[in-house]
């Protein structure tokens, strides 16, 4: 995947859309919302991958938008896409690896 720059455009969104559809939910957020441990998790699967699909439970007490800009800031992630309760983070892959 070509590396993408935050904040991201138009056509880049598209193409990480196009990519994410291919996912399978590397993250659930539960009935507990948005926790440290989920805050950790996002933040290793940002570290093997650079795009993750995260699906949220309905019992989750926040607004879905909430969360995916919440999860995304707390990140420095940017959110290609959100469908319903399913989003995609993307986090440029460090240089250092």
């Amino acid at each position: 995947m070509r590396g993408y720059v935050l904040p991201l455009q138009s056509r880049d969104r598209a193409e990480l859309r196009r990519a994410g559809q291919k996912l399978s939910a590397a993250l659930t957020i539960g009935k507990a919302g948005l926790t440290e441990e989920v805050i950790q998790s996002a933040e290793e699967c940002l570290s093997a991958n650079e795009l993750i699909k995260v699906r949220i439970v309905r019992e989750c007490p926040l607004e879905r938008s909430e969360v995916a800009a919440a999860l995304a800031a707390r990140v420095e992630a940017g959110c290609p896409g959100q469908i319903g309760r399913t989003f995609l983070l993307y986090r440029p892959a460090s240089k250092a690896k």
